[in-house]
C-alpha cells in the first residue's frame, strides 16, 4: 500500500502543480500581461490545463485507486492518506466523465473571454462580450450532460464549487432568508439615513493602498509569503503555500478598497495556514468555495466593518485622510455601515449583499435552462435589479458586466458567497463563545486568538474534510440561516434603532 500511495501522490501532485502553473498564467494575465498577448496566453493555458487533465484521468491513476479504495479501511479516517484517497477517488470519477478535448477548448475559450470582458467593461458595451458569454453557457450546458442524469441542470456546476450540495438545497436556503432580508431592508429604509458626508471626499489612491496594506498585515496576511497588486476585479490566487497573492482595486471616490483588500486577505490567510504536510497534494487548498468565502466575508464584514475593528483602525484612516480628523468614530461607523441599495455587488452592504447573489443565481439558472437568452441578459438583469432593489443600472458596466466570474466560466460560483455569509456568522458565534474577550482584543488590534482558532479548526485541514463535515465538527450542525439573520438584525438594530 505504501508504494501505491507514493505513486498516487506523484501523479496527483504533478497534476496539482500544473494547475498552479495555470494559476500563475492567469495571475499574469490579469495583473500585467499586454493586451495583444491574449491569444498566445489562451494557447498556453489550454495546454497546461490539458496536461493536468490527462494526469488526473490516467489509466494508471485509475488502477491505483481501485486497489487503494479497497484498502482504505485499514487507515484512520482522519489521516492525511485516507482523506487524500477519498478526495482523489471523488475527483477521478468526476474528471473521467469530461473529455480532454472539452477541457482544452473550454480553457482556451475562457482565456480569450477574459480580454473580451475587460474591453466590454471598459466601454460599458455588452455586445463586445455577448458572443463569448453565449459560447461559455453553451459549453456549460454541454458539461452538465456529462453528468446526466441529474436532479437539476445546475447541480453539476454547483458541485464543482460546493461539493455535494444540490440546487434544491440552495433554493431552500435562499427561500428562507430572502423574505427576512427583504423585511429587514424595509424596516431600515423607513428609518433616518445616517450622515454619509464623511465618505464624500476624494481619497488619494496611494494613501488607500497604504491603508489596505496595513489592514491586511494587521489581521495576519503574511507579506513575506505573498503580495498585493492592482487589478480590474480583485481576486486571490495560490502558487504554493509560501506564495499566496492578493489583488485589489482602488477608486478615489470611496474607501471600498479597504474592505475589498481585507476580503482577499481573508482568503489568503486560509491558504497560508494550510498544514505544510499537505503541500503538493489536492488537499492543500480550501475545502469548498462556501467555506473559503466564509473566511473572506468574516474578515471583511463581521470583523472589518465592526465597531471594535474601527476603534483600532480608524485612527490610521484619520492619519491617512486628515479631513476625517473631525469626524467622530460613531459617525464614521454608521456611515461605513449604511444600508443603501446599490449597483455594485462587491461594494454592497451586508443587508443587501445576498440579494445580489440571488439575482445572479436566478439568471444563471435561466440561461442554463434556456428560458433566458444570453443576448437578453442586460434587460433581464435590469429588471431583476428593479425588482430586488428598486433601481436600474444606467449602463452595462454597473449592470451585467461588473463581475469577472462569467468570463472565467465560473458558473455555479456565485451562491458560495451567500453560503459563506451564513457559515461566517456561525463560526463567529462559536469563537465568541469560546473567547469572551474577543471584541476587546480586536479593539486593541489583537487578532491572534481569532486567527489561530480559525487555523486550528479550518485552515490547517485544507481539503481533508468535506465542508458539511468540517462545519459539523465545529458547530455541531449544518448551515443555519437563522444565526446569520440574528447577526444582521442585531447589528442594524443598533445602528438604525430598529
Amino acid at each position: 500500500m505504501e508504494d501505491k500511495l507514493k505513486k498516487l501522490k506523484k501523479i496527483v501532485g504533478d497534476a496539482f502543480e500544473l494547475q498552479r502553473i495555470a494559476a500563475v498564467l492567469d495571475w499574469d494575465q490579469q495583473v500585467g500581461m499586454p493586451v495583444a498577448a491574449a491569444a498566445g496566453r489562451a494557447r498556453q493555458t489550454s495546454l497546461i490545463v490539458s496536461l493536468a487533465h490527462e494526469k488526473r484521468t490516467s489509466a494508471e491513476l485509475g488502477e491505483l485507486l481501485q486497489v487503494l479504495v479497497t484498502e482504505m479501511e485499514n487507515l484512520d479516517p482522519d489521516s492525511d492518506d485516507y482523506c487524500l484517497i477519498k478526495l482523489v477517488a471523488r475527483e477521478y470519477e468526476r474528471h473521467t466523465k469530461v473529455p480532454a478535448e472539452y477541457v482544452a477548448e473550454f480553457s482556451h475559450l475562457t482565456s480569450l473571454a477574459h480580454s473580451k470582458w475587460e474591453s466590454a467593461l471598459a466601454g460599458s458595451d455588452f455586445l463586445i462580450f455577448k458572443d463569448s458569454l453565449e459560447k461559455i453557457f453553451r459549453m456549460c450546458r454541454e458539461y452538465t450532460d456529462f453528468f446526466a442524469p441529474y436532479e437539476h441542470v445546475y447541480d453539476p456546476l454547483l458541485d464543482e464549487f460546493e461539493p455535494g450540495m444540490k440546487t434544491a438545497e440552495l433554493i431552500a436556503v435562499f427561500d428562507k432568508i430572502r423574505p427576512q432580508q427583504v423585511e429587514l431592508i424595509r424596516e431600515i429604509m423607513a428609518r433616518p439615513v445616517p450622515d454619509q458626508s464623511c465618505l464624500r471626499h476624494e481619497f488619494a489612491a496611494g494613501r488607500q493602498w497604504q491603508l489596505s496594506t496595513a489592514a491586511a498585515a494587521a489581521i495576519g496576511y503574511d507579506f513575506s509569503r505573498g503580495r498585493l497588486d492592482s487589478v480590474v476585479h480583485p481576486f486571490t490566487t495560490t502558487f504554493n503555500l509560501n506564495d499566496v497573492r492578493i489583488t485589489s482595486s482602488v477608486h478615489t471616490g470611496n474607501l471600498n478598497s479597504l474592505s475589498s483588500t481585507i476580503h482577499e486577505a481573508g482568503h489568503a490567510i486560509y491558504e497560508q495556514n494550510i498544514s505544510p504536510r499537505l503541500e503538493n497534494t489536492p488537499l492543500a487548498t480550501g475545502v469548498s468555495l462556501g467555506m473559503h468565502e466564509s473566511q473572506s466575508r468574516l474578515w471583511e464584514n463581521i470583523i472589518g466593518r465592526s465597531y471594535h475593528f474601527l476603534r483600532f483602525f480608524y485612527p490610521q484612516i484619520q492619519d491617512a485622510f486628515p479631513e476625517l480628523k473631525t469626524v467622530p468614530l460613531d459617525e464614521f461607523y454608521r456611515a461605513y455601515n449604511t444600508v443603501k441599495p446599490g449597483f455594485i455587488r462587491i461594494h454592497a452592504d451586508e443587508a443587501t449583499y445576498n440579494l445580489h447573489i440571488m439575482l445572479r443565481f436566478e439568471l444563471e439558472v435561466a440561461m442554463l435552462e434556456g428560458s433566458l437568452a444570453v443576448a437578453d441578459l442586460p434587460e433581464a438583469w435590469n429588471a431583476k435589479m428593479k425588482e430586488y432593489f428598486g433601481i436600474i443600472p444606467p449602463d452595462d458596466a454597473l449592470g451585467c458586466l461588473q463581475d469577472v466570474h462569467w468570463s472565467a466560466g465560473l458558473i455555479g460560483y456565485f451562491p458560495t458567497y451567500a453560503l459563506g455569509n451564513l457559515i461566517a456568522a456561525q463560526l463567529w458565534k462559536v469563537c465568541r463563545e469560546k473567547y469572551g474577550s474577543l471584541d476587546k482584543a480586536i479593539a486593541c488590534g489583537r487578532f491572534d486568538e481569532l486567527r489561530v482558532w480559525l487555523s486550528e479548526n479550518i485552515h490547517c485541514h485544507g481539503s481533508k474534510f468535506e465542508s458539511p463535515e468540517l462545519l459539523r465538527r465545529i458547530t455541531g450542525g449544518g448551515i443555519d440561516p437563522e444565526i446569520y439573520m440574528k447577526y444582521l438584525r442585531g447589528k442594524y438594530s443598533e445602528i438604525y434603532g430598529l
